[in-house]
């Protein structure tokens, strides 16, 4: 009996024992970045399913790596399955074809590298064919996802704003948008831009271009398209924000063909009378609209349709917004935000342009192309919209408004009611030279505004250091001629500069009727002593007018000139370099430094201190001092912290964007709640 009892207990404490090593649940703390990143991630962050995806894949008794290999035969089997509902179907299907799709990129196959020029021509036709194959079957899961995902967007029982604190719809959304990147670019990878710009075929599906929205490529070709590229994933290092307006929608870019970039003739030529020259037909080469698009493209039904429908083949159609003027689309019925990425238009021009090396080879006149200033738009002209001109300063270009710039972009009300100018010119030229040169350019930009667009008046002009300078001579009035000849009376010079017409008109200042606001930022209005000191002195001897300037001038004054004759008498005068006009002691500062803005301009001044004197007579940015600086009748004069670009502090941009706020509201224009230019 005892024996029995000992079996029994035994056979117990063996069942017990048994039980707890099977347990399969058990509790445990994990980090909650892990548990965040586990519910939010997907294929596009990991290479895995999301965990909602893999979930359903579960139920159904699927094999996930089967599936994101065999998509196709996966979600017809899930279909069948009526106890998965409709929108975990959707869902997961159109991460399916996702992942599919990422994974035929990644493969051997579909990259470039397959194809090789140096085996035989039937090796070569078979290897492109493999290639081509490949890339069809990549655009046929990538036609999947986005009409899988739109199912879910927009075809279940819930609509959107029912799903609005979903994690699942906020990955959907990421699917479309990147199928939609994904999709455009393989197109234009496996067919010419020429077959792409005004429908895709993909198998059975077509997708039309619908450029009604898009405005500037309505009239486009695919030859003016140079690249389309899918923006969203696209990161600049010298900016320090990537501006970008959440919503519905892939963000791309578009860059236009450069139509005067094989003009060299005009482009590098010096012209002296710009504002009467007869360029050949498109007008000044300098002048450019803007190449660098933002883009939003939305993959939508060309007609309403069901669920099935979309899922069979119905024709869809890409629409090409300009996000500038669009901030929301409807779907199905409904408005929603609409995407789009503001850096990367002038992230990729700043980039692909070097304006900044441009700036120092043309100092030392090492860049022929850009001895004439140029003016950049930079994004497409809107007749509605405030013009903002920017005018860098001294051995610098427009990257110096970068953080300016960005943070327009980056302000809804900024950026809804202006669009930004950028004037790059050669700082080695006399000042007076470029003020004529830059007034010409930008009276020629004008011109191709309608005087009754808003856009026509009211811009801003803003200047920093010497283009300070040249901002406060194109908004005021002077004649210079008589000052000037009796500076020069007792040098050496030669006769012909007195009476040559184009040479007076430099020194014949009207004031551009454009502005009716300028800001000032570091500029020494009466002259710097710093451009005397001996190192300053030094490098004034090594910066050298263009020699294409000399030459033109000379040949266009009355009767015979020896060149070398005329350039001996740079230096005796008004014609020296620009960093030599920056001098407190030189011709140019005696006769301009009492030159005020035209009456009625309202105008700030903002300047840098590096002391921690408040005295008048001490404050300096380094370079340029209070008294220099100062400009009477200013509506504001900010004194912060720093040295001379001080364009370039936080400070200073939060005090430019006052005056620009404030520029709207004088104007009645400010309107943050439904901005009037909006569709």
């Amino acid at each position: 009996m005892n024996s029995i009892k000992k079996l029994t207990l035994f056979s117990l404490f063996g069942t017990i024992i048994f039980s707890a090593g099977c347990q399969v649940v058990s509790v445990k703390q994990q980090a909650f970045n892990v548990s965040i990143a586990n519910e939010r991630e997907s294929i596009i962050s990991r290479n895995k399913l999301s965990e909602a995806s893999l979930n359903v894949l579960s139920m159904a008794g699927k094999d996930a790596k089967i599936c994101s290999d065999q998509p196709k035969s996966c979600v017809d089997e899930i279909k069948g399955i009526s106890e998965i509902p409709n929108e975990m179907m959707l869902s997961t299907a159109s991460e399916l074809y996702l992942a599919k799709a990422q994974a035929l990129k990644a493969s051997s196959n579909c990259k470039t590298s397959i194809l090789s020029h140096h085996k035989s021509l039937e090796k070569q036709a078979a290897e492109k064919e493999i290639y081509e194959k490949c890339l069809d079957e990549e655009l046929a899961m990538l036609d999947q996802s986005i009409r899988y995902s739109y199912a879910y967007l927009f075809k279940t029982e819930r609509q959107p704003e029912d799903r609005i604190f979903d994690n699942r719809q906020v990955q959907i959304r990421d699917f479309y948008n990147q199928a939609i990147a994904e999709l455009v670019q393989v197109y234009t990878m496996r067919h010419s831009t020429k077959e792409s710009i005004h429908e895709l075929k993909i198998g059975d599906s077509t997708y039309k271009v619908n450029y009604e929205h898009s405005h500037m490529l309505k009239s486009k070709t695919g030859d003016s398209i140079e690249q389309l590229t899918p923006s969203y994933n696209m990161n600049f290092s010298g900016l320090r924000s990537i501006i970008r307006r959440d919503g519905f929608g892939s963000e791309f870019l578009i860059v236009l063909s450069d139509e005067t970039k094989n003009d060299l003739g005009d482009k590098t030529k010096y012209i002296v009378d710009p504002l009467h020259y007869k360029y050949p037909e498109g007008g000044n080469p300098n002048l450019h609209p803007a190449r660098y698009l933002a883009t939003t493209i939305t993959a939508e039904p060309t007609q309403p349709s069901s669920q099935k429908d979309i899922l069979n083949q119905t024709e869809f159609q890409l629409k090409i917004f300009n996000p500038y003027l669009y901030d929301q689309t409807k779907i199905e019925g409904k408005t929603y935000p609409l995407a789009a990425n503001f850096s990367a238009p002038y992230g990729l021009w700043l980039a692909e342009n070097n304006l900044n090396k441009a700036a120092y080879l043309t100092l030392i006149d090492r860049d022929e192309n850009l001895t004439m200033p140029h003016l950049y738009m930079l994004e497409p002209y809107n007749p509605n919209k405030k013009v903002i001109v920017l005018i860098h300063g001294l051995a610098s270009s427009p990257e110096a408004w970068i953080r300016l710039t960005n943070d327009i972009m980056g302000d809804s009300v900024l950026r809804d009611h202006y669009q930004i100018w950028q004037v790059f010119y050669s700082t080695n030229m006399p000042i007076l030279e470029s003020r004529y040169q830059i007034n010409a350019i930008i009276q020629q930009g004008f011109e191709l505004v309608d005087a009754k667009d808003s856009a026509y008046k009211d811009a801003v002009l803003v200047g920093h250091s010497m283009g300070g300078i040249i901002s406060r001579l194109l908004v005021s009035q002077a004649d210079l001629k008589h000052k000037a000849m009796e500076l020069t009376s007792s040098k050496k010079r030669t006769v012909q500069i007195e009476t040559d017409s184009l040479f007076q008109a430099r020194l014949e200042i009207e004031p551009l009727p454009y502005f009716s606001r300028a800001v000032f930022l570091s500029a020494p209005h009466r002259g710097t002593a710093y451009a005397d000191r001996w190192f300053t002195r030094a490098l004034r001897k090594v910066i050298r007018l263009p020699v294409a300037f000399l030459n033109a001038f000379a040949d266009t004054l009355q009767g015979e000139i020896n060149i070398k004759d005329f350039s001996k008498d740079v230096g005796y005068g008004l014609i020296q370099n620009g960093p030599s006009d920056l001098s407190k002691n030189s011709d140019f500062t005696a006769i301009t430094k009492d030159i005020q803005p035209r009456k009625g301009l309202k105008f700030h001044s903002i300047m840098g201190n590096i002391t921690n004197s408040t005295d008048p007579e001490i404050i300096n940015d380094g370079i340029v001092p209070y008294s220099s600086a100062h400009l009477d009748g200013a509506l504001s004069e900010k004194i912060i912290h720093g040295g001379h670009s001080i364009q370039e502090t936080p400070e200073a941009v939060l005090e430019l964007r006052r005056i620009l706020r404030l520029h709207l509201t004088e104007l009645n224009q400010q309107s943050i709640t439904n901005p009037t230019i909006k569709k």
